[in-house]
């Protein structure tokens, strides 16, 4: 989903949990859960909830919305980071119980996630309601559905100092409204779009960057001619100049990334992510080294033809595809930039992990449809997600992470990147490790 939709989804239709400001798991249509002693049955007990065409919100409303979610034949985004879902049942008009098949401590964080609201034929429950008013979105809160004087509440939640107002617009263009004095806030930045912030002169200190996990880098999508073999992608792999890629965006806060898995997160007993043997030698040696296996293939009367590289046609795109180009040329290999929709050899991945699961970057760069796919290695991935021993658990992870980095599927560049700009109205717009800014969190709301 872009910045605006999920913004406007999470506002308006929430799921059974919802983030805070400061990115931590907040009540959403459930008020409070339960979590059994064995970890693997979330129970959760629905406040008071009326659908926006007034009828009210049920318990088996919500089972029925999150067993088509998460059905096998269903393409919902998250569905393949979900572990096994024994079951989703009503147990009461106002009680769900989710019950897995292993133990995810995770999974509150995959529910608070805005593709994981609760909404049905284009209706949903959420602290706010919207009204469109030509190319924004007017939201304002919704009153509380328990108050002793409704007109009251009805009448606090239409105060204008409680409303915001969304607008969907370019990147550049939304700088420019807050450079103006015309908007109060800008959220969903990339990398792609920072090169718009450094032109826009705004203060440093209005600039909010989110220290979030995940993947950023380059999936070899096709494994043909000289990318057929582990040994020739990684050679591209170690060819790359990480720090002197990041210096060209000039932010301090973005930081290279070598590992397949981020750097972050063991919450869950998974080990520390493995750190390929060739980031212990230089620049010079690591060129060297992939030097050497380019000459040798060309040495064998081969030919490399032009590598294709999907990147995001904007500004951050093209300095992204000029350093990666400059740093394969360097070693032999050509390449040219190609958009995210065209067909290519390497793709870029640039996702914030949902949750703390040491499996999600492995399971994300395996056999997905703009992944290459290794069985082997899949299965080593299968048996660590069935396994509800902490221990093996954490070892099979080890195990997994070993063979995908042998098998050199991904070129690891940094953490993602998200970034914000904030005036000093917008108090609750803070940095987070999960970078999500619920609008009803971004300033002090009746309700």
């Amino acid at each position: 989903m872009s910045p605006a939709n999920a913004a406007l989804l999470d506002a308006t239709s929430q799921g059974l949990v919802s983030y805070d400001g400061e990115g931590q798991i907040d009540t959403g249509l459930a008020d409070r859960w339960t979590v059994t002693t064995d970890g693997r049955s979330y129970i959760f007990r629905l406040r008071e909830a009326k659908w926006t065409n007034g009828r009210k919100v049920t318990a088996e409303d919500v089972a029925a919305i999150l067993r088509t979610y998460l059905a096998p034949s269903s393409r919902h985004m998250l569905r393949a980071d979900f572990p096994e879902i024994e079951s989703i049942k009503a147990m009461t008009d106002t009680v769900i119980e989710i019950r897995l098949g292993v133990p995810q401590p995770a999974i509150l964080e995959l529910l608070a996630q805005p593709s994981m609201a609760i909404v049905s034929k284009g209706m949903g429950w959420g602290p706010m309601r919207g009204r469109k008013i030509g190319r924004a979105v007017l939201l304002s809160p919704v009153p509380d559905p328990l108050a002793e004087d409704p007109e009251a509440a009805e009448a606090a939640a239409n105060d204008p100092a409680a409303s915001i107002e969304l607008i969907a617009t370019s990147p550049e263009g939304a700088l420019a409204r807050f450079k103006n004095g015309y908007a109060d806030g800008v959220i969903g930045g990339r990398f792609s779009t920072l090169p718009y912030f450094a032109a826009s002169n705004i203060g440093r200190s209005r600039l909010i960057v989110d220290p979030v996990p995940g993947l950023f880098g380059l999936s070899f999508v096709r494994a043909e001619g000289f990318l057929a073999t582990d040994t020739h992608r990684d050679a591209l792999v170690r060819a790359v100049r990480r720090e002197r890629l990041i210096e060209a965006f000039g932010l301090t806060e973005w930081q290279p990334q070598v590992t397949l898995r981020p750097a972050l997160y063991a919450r869950d007993g998974g080990p520390a992510p493995l750190v390929p043997a060739w980031a212990e030698y230089d620049e010079v040696s690591r060129l060297t080294q992939a030097r050497r296996v380019v000459e040798a293939w060309r040495a064998a009367g081969n030919e490399i033809e032009p590598l294709r590289i999907a990147v995001p046609d904007s500004p951050g795109g093209r300095i992204l595809f000029a350093y990666i180009a400059a740093d394969f040329a360097a070693v032999g290999v050509p390449s040219r930039r190609v958009n995210m929709a065209a067909a290519a050899d390497l793709r870029l991945i640039d996702e914030v992990a949902p949750n703390d699961d040491a499996l999600w970057a492995l399971r994300r760069l395996s056999c997905r449809r703009d992944t290459l796919c290794n069985r082997d290695v899949q299965e080593l991935i299968d048996q660590a997600v069935r396994n509800i021993d902490v221990g093996q658990r954490a070892q099979q992870v080890s195990e997994a992470e070993g063979v995908l980095s042998s098998y050199a599927p991904f070129i690891p560049l940094a953490t993602p990147l998200r970034w914000s700009v904030a005036s000093q109205r917008l108090t609750g717009l803070r940095a987070n490790g999960r970078a999500q800014h619920p609008l009803n969190h971004l300033i002090a709301l009746p309700n």
